[in-house]
């Protein structure tokens, strides 16, 4: 516990405070009324050697005593079984459109399809300091959808990010499908994570005792929407390009940035890059039909590589062929080139393909969901259901 001398120095300004406090020694027993600080009035009683500062609650409120450890006591001490027990009872009551089905954790070496186990340390690295990377790859029909793409990418963050790998990319790969196997999940996802691991609470992962791998299997049946959404100019600064690259869990930009477009009744806000040019959403790729039915796409050397954009622009190569589009490009694209395309689409693993009929207060083309886009959307789905085996890894489920 504090000494006295150690506490905050308060500062009275009610004439009933003595402006010096005097030593009082033996069994004497003195108490101090008012103090204030920051807003709260205090009581410091003095006993023998003995010191109790006690909260009289704000300098507008009554002058009632209330014991400070009353108030600590209200927090119950508990233990292991206790603290699972409230985990299960909340997992119980939360709910939501999202079910998790099972969860792979290094630092516990295997796999649990209990959502109260699906925990991280605290003293993760990546919960404390967002030193870590992740990615996430599709369910679809019992088969994981680009899951050596998304794989790779993650492999390529960790890189970037200095942070070693728990296992080599075979076994981590081997991990991730006996994961979805041990799910039963047939449509959903699966999200995972390369952490520094956990250790401490420094800044350096140097107390870390090992990397850690985390996988979570989510379960969502909700159907990919085809409708036209809206979008503004996001005013909230894009990472710089050597974080925007590298897939990690500082996703505080990205956060705001989707925040910052619900407020305003959007769906997303676009990203500018420091030249003024289109670069991404918060979260998925952006992408344009210009009038001479060209496909345009910005350049991935700023912003992250999206792996189902850059599937899309292969699979749009078949609308080339059958003559809806002329050329695919990827390219620097102006805010107003952007503006006066006949389409806008948002590309993405969660999204896949999203039409937007109106960026800030310009309409898109005639306002509707474009064919180009609606196109794709069918190409990307068609392609997750049956697509060729470097898209498409079979789950062995369980028995």
């Amino acid at each position: 516990m504090a000494s006295l001398s150690s506490c905050p120095k308060f500062v009275s300004h009610d004439p009933r405070v003595p402006s010096k406090v005097h030593h009082h020694s033996h069994n004497s027993n003195v108490f101090f009324p008012i103090l204030s600080h920051s807003g709260l009035r205090f009581g410091i009683s003095q006993h023998g050697s003995h010191t109790k500062i006690r909260t009289l609650g704000s300098s507008n409120h009554s002058e009632a005593l209330v014991d400070s450890t009353a108030q600590i006591s209200d927090v119950p001490n508990l233990s292991c079984l206790e603290a699972i027990e409230r985990l299960k009872t909340n997992r119980d009551t939360q709910k939501g459109k999202q079910q998790f089905l099972a969860m792979y954790s290094s630092v516990f070496g295997g796999i649990t399809t209990d959502p109260a186990a699906m925990v991280i340390p605290i003293d993760d690295h990546m919960v404390h300091r967002g030193h870590g990377v992740f990615d996430t790859a599709a369910i679809m029909n019992g088969y994981l959808y680009e899951l050596d793409q998304h794989l790779d990418r993650i492999l390529r963050s960790a890189s970037m990010a200095k942070i070693e790998l728990p296992y080599n990319r075979e076994r981590i790969r081997r991990i991730l499908i006996q994961t979805v196997s041990a799910s039963k999940c047939r449509k959903g996802s699966l999200r995972y994570w390369l952490s520094a691991g956990p250790g401490d609470f420094q800044l350096s992962p140097s107390g870390c005792h090992q990397p850690a791998l985390y996988a979570v299997v989510i379960q969502d049946q909700s159907p990919f929407d085809s409708k036209g959404i809206r979008v503004i100019t996001s005013s909230i600064p894009i990472k710089p390009p050597q974080f925007a690259t590298m897939k990690s869990v500082n996703y505080l930009p990205n956060v705001l940035s989707k925040m910052e477009a619900e407020e305003n009744g959007a769906y997303a806000a676009i990203w500018l890059d420091s030249d003024g040019f289109v670069a991404e959403g918060p979260n998925m790729n952006v992408a344009f039909v210009t009038k001479r039915k060209e496909l345009i796409m910005p350049s991935f050397d700023y912003i992250l590589s999206g792996c189902t954009a850059k599937r899309v622009l292969t699979l749009a190569a078949e609308l080339v062929r059958e003559g809806k589009l002329g050329e695919i490009k990827v390219r620097n694209v102006s805010v107003e080139e952007g503006k006066e395309a006949d389409e806008m689409m948002l590309i993405g693993s969660g999204v896949l393909v999203r039409p937007v009929v109106q960026w800030d207060e310009q309409v898109i083309g005639d306002g509707k969901e474009g064919p180009v886009a609606l196109s794709l959307l069918n190409l990307i789905i068609e392609d997750m259901k049956s697509g060729p085996p470097t898209v498409r890894v079979p789950v062995p489920y369980q028995a």
